[in-house]
């Protein structure tokens, strides 16, 4: 009469390590699947925010302000444009979802960042065609050139054809890790901070922590970094950054633009940015019958 063999304990620890080996490679593309997803949900959410302050646009004749990123959900004013008068109370902040009707946060839970030039954003009664560090919250400098519009558009509409935004938007890539202009004179940006988030604001009012000065992430952050003239057509701007996304690496370095090319790698950098061109605007704005 015969007996059946079990498994030794080496053939099942064996076995185990085969199916530990197998998971593992199984949850791996799982987890970049989830990755994947984020990012184009976020890309989606952002269009529609885009074409948001487009309709925005089109029915004030006028960009909308910028909400207060500290302000918690659900509390007095959450989501909404912060304009004592209008002008802008500040160029910069969160997008104004309550105002707008639309998402608060990406796909990580946080809310998107949103700059305007003030140009774009002011009352018609105030004349500012062009984005001048007279404009309310002030710009880097004078548009170049001036925009001096004849006739003047009619009110409520606060931008003319020749308007130009104090914005510009960089990139890196190719064989240099010199800043370049992707685009420039830009009426506005809207940014997610991507998975590692920092710097963005919260659905608590809370900001995660800026990552250090001097990286392109910490330019998506404040809306207060400065290009040079010399590579934004002429007049100084506000800089941001779109680029390809990069994971950490010790000692990097992102130069400035203008600045010299380094051989350091480039820092982190996991932000999406969405810009609403001069072109698309205006072209948006004559079809609504805002503009000549």
């Amino acid at each position: 009469m015969s007996r059946s063999k079990g498994f030794s304990l080496v053939e099942l620890a064996v076995a185990l390590a085969i199916i530990a080996l197998l998971l593992a490679g199984a949850l791996i593309p799982f987890s970049t699947q989830i990755e994947v997803r984020n990012v184009a949900d976020t890309q989606r959410a952002m269009e529609s925010v885009r074409e948001a302050i487009i309709g925005f646009a089109q029915a004030t004749g006028r960009l909308p302000c910028p909400a207060n990123g500290s302000t918690p959900a659900g509390a007095a004013g959450a989501g909404t444009e912060v304009k004592p008068f209008l002008p802008c109370s500040f160029a910069f902040g969160v997008v104004p979802w309550t105002t707008l009707g639309v998402p608060e946060t990406d796909a990580w839970g946080r809310r998107f960042s949103y700059g305007v030039s003030p140009a774009f954003a002011d009352m018609s009664s105030t004349t500012t065609w062009s984005t001048t560090p007279t404009t309310t919250p002030t710009s880097p400098a004078n548009q170049i050139p001036l925009c001096t519009p004849t006739p003047t558009p009619n009110a409520p509409t606060t931008f003319a054809l020749c308007s130009l935004g104090d914005i510009a938007v960089f990139t890196r890539g190719g064989t240099t890790t010199a800043a370049v202009p992707l685009s420039t004179a830009i009426p506005a940006v809207i940014i997610s901070h991507g998975k590692n988030g920092a710097g963005a604001w919260q659905t608590n009012g809370i900001r995660l922590t800026p990552i250090p000065s001097g990286n392109d992430e910490a330019a998506n952050v404040n809306g207060n970094m400065t290009a040079t003239p010399a590579v934004t057509s002429g007049y100084l701007s506000r800089a941001f950054y779109s680029r390809t996304p990069t994971p950490a690496a010790s000692g990097c370095v992102d130069p400035i633009p203008g600045g010299p090319a380094s051989t350091a790698p480039l820092c982190e950098f996991d932000d999406i940015v969405v810009v609403i061109s001069p072109s698309t605007l205006i072209a948006r704005m004559v079809a609504a019958g805002r503009l000549p």
